[in-house]
């Protein structure tokens, strides 16, 4: 059975584990790699169960732990050549990452880990690359799709394939325009290559989701410019105005920026 835990979600760091009795995956790395260690102590993981990290962007909330998981675990750190590219120039990763260390994938192009396929597949964001990552396995596909500047139909079909997902809802549109950020960031935050809305996270949602979808996770949200109450509430209001219900059509939950959730269990 795959199990899935988030250890963390927001620009204070992002990073997620997936595993099975073969072995474990680590979804990004922005945490130090004292707080992803302190984690799973408390939920009694070992670290030596991880066989592989992969990296959907080279933003530092999301890498800050490479170069140290790879030198002092030797753990190989799975992500496109651009974003290779990006964590070689980012200052936040120390020590550098060498050749052997660097794996590097392809969109569309599935790699097997652990009896875990794993596809990345394009995100539109403002960073060096971008991917979103499905895994299937033992008849469970999940799906996580983060830092996502605006939906595409791939996007869409990736929602409609998941029967778990973890979808970006970074903001609430009203609060960043009413807040303190400065207009570019704003418009940075709101574009085509920025991050996901409560709304437009609910709409992709209300248009993608099939009966097959089991819980969704909501992630990555600003701590300015969100809060995990209205996340939920804003989601939850658009789906029913489409006549779907969280908590009968599926589970929704929001992930914690600093705490690390439950342990998931995945049911095929």
């Amino acid at each position: 059975m795959l199990k899935f835990l988030c250890l963390g979600s927001g620009s204070s760091g992002n990073s997620y584990y997936l595993w099975n009795e073969e072995g474990g995956i680590l979804i990004d790395a922005g945490l130090t790699l004292k707080s992803i260690r302190r984690h799973f102590q408390t939920f009694s993981l070992p670290m030596t169960h991880i066989k592989a990290v992969f990296i959907t962007h080279d933003h530092a909330d999301h890498i800050k732990a490479v170069g140290r998981l790879a030198a002092e675990m030797g753990l190989p750190i799975y992500a496109t050549e651009r974003v290779h590219e990006g964590i070689a120039r980012n200052y936040c990763v120390t020590p550098r990452l060498q050749a052997a260390a660097k794996h590097f994938i392809v969109k569309d192009e599935p790699v097997v880990i652990a009896g875990i396929t794993v596809t990345a597949f394009d995100v539109p964001h403002d960073s060096n690359d971008c991917c979103g990552f499905s895994f299937d396995s033992q008849g469970v596909r999940f799906c996580l799709i983060t830092d996502v500047g605006h939906v595409t139909e791939r996007i869409k079909d990736e929602v409609a394939k998941a029967n778990y997902l973890v979808l970006e809802s970074n903001h609430d549109r009203e609060m960043l325009m009413a807040g303190p950020y400065p207009a570019y960031l704003k418009g940075r935050i709101s574009g085509p290559h920025g991050h996901l809305s409560n709304t437009e996270a609910a709409e992709l949602l209300a248009g993608s989701s099939t009966p097959e979808l089991r819980h969704v996770w909501l992630c990555h949200l600003s701590e300015e410019n969100n809060h995990p109450e209205l996340a939920r509430k804003t989601v939850e209001t658009v789906l029913r105005s489409y006549g779907i219900v969280c908590g009968v059509d599926f589970q929704l939950d929001v992930l914690k920026r600093r705490m690390p959730s439950e342990v998931y269990d995945f049911v095929p």
